[in-house]
């Protein structure tokens, strides 16, 4: 869910500034999944330029806070929210954990890695929101801790029907700065792409399994 129009739109047009996220309808990325697509995010290349964490960290802080409260400790989902749900959680000044893919083989055998009382009140923070697949897990990997998962918070989303279907099935809270649709009124509005480049954007999200096979 979006709260702020200005926001997200800033935060989509600062994305697109650093190149962070891509937009190539007439020469499409190929995905990990197999799926074609025209638009490729990683929004790991923001930690590469400070004012613009510095703007995300701000953000997402003060939108956990508006929409959670402050919480007992920020949890960020591996690999690519690291870096972000430290610089939140330094922000917030509480601690932080962050939540692998799968248990640890050896040592331990952590998923959640870092100190995490039962109880606690978590926020978890993500850099990008696909199916939601993945940030689900770390939800459900950070309730078998012990942990009270007040909700997410991610840069951006890419809007996808079965990601709303699977955070609404797991009764997960949702918040992110910036999402599909607001990236592309920002593209068209500084004629980053065409009326024709908007449609085939359009057109992917429907369908992006299929798209341009």
């Amino acid at each position: 869910m979006i709260k702020n129009k200005d926001t997200a739109k800033k935060t989509a047009e600062l994305l697109l500034q650093i190149k962070a996220i891509k937009l190539q309808p007439n020469d499409p990325f190929t995905w990990a999944s197999g799926w074609n697509s025209p638009i490729y995010c990683d929004n790991r290349t923001t930690l590469s330029f400070p004012k613009i964490r510095n703007y995300l960290r701000e953000n997402l802080a003060n939108l956990i806070e508006q929409e959670y409260g402050k919480p007992d400790v920020i949890a960020g989902v591996a690999t690519g929210a690291i870096a972000i749900g430290v610089l939140v959680a330094q922000h917030l000044n509480v601690p932080f954990v962050y939540v692998r893919p799968e248990p640890k083989s050896h040592g331990r055998k952590n998923q959640v890695e870092g100190l995490l009382e039962k109880n606690k009140n978590v926020v978890v923070v993500e850099d990008l929101i696909s199916t939601g697949k993945s940030s689900l897990n770390a939800v459900e990997a950070l309730k078998q801790a012990g942990a009270n998962v007040k909700g997410m918070v991610a840069i951006f989303s890419y809007g996808f029907q079965i990601a709303n279907d699977n955070f609404l099935n797991a009764n997960v809270k949702l918040n992110t700065l910036s999402d599909y649709d607001h990236l592309l009124e920002q593209s068209l509005d500084s004629s980053y792409i065409s009326e024709n480049e908007l449609e085939t954007l359009k057109k992917w999200r429907e369908n992006p399994s299929v798209w341009n096979k």
